[in-house]
C-alpha cells in the first residue's frame, strides 16, 4: 500500500523519530559538504493552489540536494482549472513522478488526490493540517532542548491548521501541549479528541484554555502564528478584536521558563501576534525553525520514496 502523509496521524511515533533522525543526519552532511544524493533520479511533482515561500523553496532545494528533481505546478499549469478531476490528475501525475506534494485549500481535496494516486502524496498545507511544518518544529525543539518527551509547548493564538498538527504531533512524541485560543477560535473538537487519544500512549497532556498567561506558565516552547490567514480577509476586523491580549511579547515570554524558546511558522506580522523584540531576541528559534523545514522534508521524502536502507540506524558493537 502506498504511504501518504496527509496529517501527523498518518505517522507512528517510530516513523516520526526516523524522519527526525534522518533529517538531523542529512543536515550534518550538508554542513560538512558531504554528498547525500539518496533520491538520485527521483522526481517530485509540487502542486500549489496557494502561494508559498518556505514550502516551495524548501522542497525544491531539498530535492536538488538529494540528487532528485522537483517540478512546480501552479493551478495555471494544470488542467484542474479547466474541469479535469482531481482523480484524473492524480492518476496522470502518478505515471510521471515518484511523489506528489500538494499545497491546497481544502483538506478533502488532498484526501481525494491521495485516494487515486499510486505514488506518495505529501500535504504541504491544507485548511486543516500542516504536518511538514510540525516535523520541522519538532526537529527544531529537539535540537534546542535535546529531547521532546516531557517538554511543554504553549500555543498562543488561532486554533488553526498549524495548531491542529502540533496537537497531534506533540502527543505522538510525548510532549505536553496547552493551546490558548480566544473563545470561538479553539481547534476543532475532533482534532482535540484524537490528540487526547494519543496522549496516554506517550504520557503527554493536552489542555485547551483561553488565557495565554496560563498556557505559557512552565512552558519550554511558546509558539504563535498570524491572526488572519490567507482567505480570511473578510474576518480581519473581527479577528483583530478577538485576538487582543494574545500577542507574544516580552511580558508574556517572561511568564515561561527562563530558557524558553519561541517559534513562529512565518510569515510573521510583526507588532501583531509577535513583537520585534521577541522574534529578534535571545529566545527566538524562528530562523532555525525556518531552515529545518528543508531538513525535515528531506527526512519525509527519503521515508516515503522507499529508501529504507538509509533510515536504519547503524548497529553498534554488542548491541542486542
Amino acid at each position: 500500500m502506498t504511504k501518504h502523509l496527509l496529517s501527523m496521524q498518518d505517522l507512528s511515533s517510530k516513523e516520526i523519530e526516523a524522519i527526525l533522525d534522518k533529517a538531523a543526519e542529512l543536515k550534518q552532511k550538508l554542513r560538512k559538504g558531504e554528498p547525500h544524493e539518496l533520491l538520485n533520479g527521483k522526481t517530485l511533482g509540487m502542486i500549489f493552489a496557494k502561494p508559498s515561500t518556505r514550502t516551495r523553496v524548501s522542497f525544491e532545494t531539498a530535492m536538488t540536494q538529494l540528487g532528485g528533481h522537483a517540478i512546480y505546478l501552479g493551478m495555471s499549469d494544470l488542467q484542474l482549472g479547466r474541469g479535469e478531476t482531481i482523480a484524473d490528475t492524480a492518476r496522470t501525475l502518478s505515471r510521471y513522478v515518484n511523489a506528489i506534494m500538494a499545497r491546497l485549500f481544502k483538506h478533502e481535496d488532498i484526501v481525494e488526490l491521495a485516494r487515486h494516486s499510486s505514488v506518495p502524496v505529501i500535504n504541504g498545507l491544507t485548511d486543516i493540517h500542516h504536518p511538514c511544518q510540525t516535523l520541522g518544529d519538532l526537529l527544531t525543539i529537539r535540537e534546542h532542548k535535546g529531547k521532546l518527551r516531557g517538554l511543554k509547548l504553549a500555543w498562543v493564538g488561532d486554533g488553526n491548521n498549524v495548531c491542529n498538527s502540533l496537537l497531534l504531533g506533540c502527543t505522538l512524541v510525548g510532549m505536553n501541549i496547552t493551546a490558548a485560543c480566544p473563545r470561538g477560535y479553539e481547534p476543532p473538537a475532533d482534532v482535540v479528541e484524537q490528540a487526547r487519544k494519543n496522549a496516554p500512549k506517550t504520557g503527554a497532556k493536552v489542555e485547551i484554555v483561553n488565557d495565554p498567561a496560563k498556557a505559557v506558565a512552565g512552558a519550554d516552547v511558546i509558539y504563535t502564528d498570524v491572526w488572519v490567514s490567507m482567505g480570511q480577509d473578510a474576518e480581519r476586523e473581527q479577528r483583530m478584536n478577538a485576538f487582543k491580549g494574545y500577542q507574544v511579547n516580552s511580558q508574556l515570554v517572561g511568564k515561561a521558563k527562563p530558557d524558553v524558546i519561541v517559534l513562529h511558522c512565518l510569515p510573521a506580522h510583526r507588532g501583531l501576534e509577535i513583537t520585534d523584540e521577541v522574534i529578534d531576541g535571545p529566545h527566538s528559534a524562528v530562523w532555525d525553525q525556518a531552515e529545518n523545514r528543508m531538513h525535515a522534508q528531506k527526512g519525509i521524502l527519503v521515508l516515503l520514496m522507499g529508501v529504507k536502507k538509509s533510515l536504519r540506524k547503524p548497529e553498534g558493537k554488542g548491541r542486542r
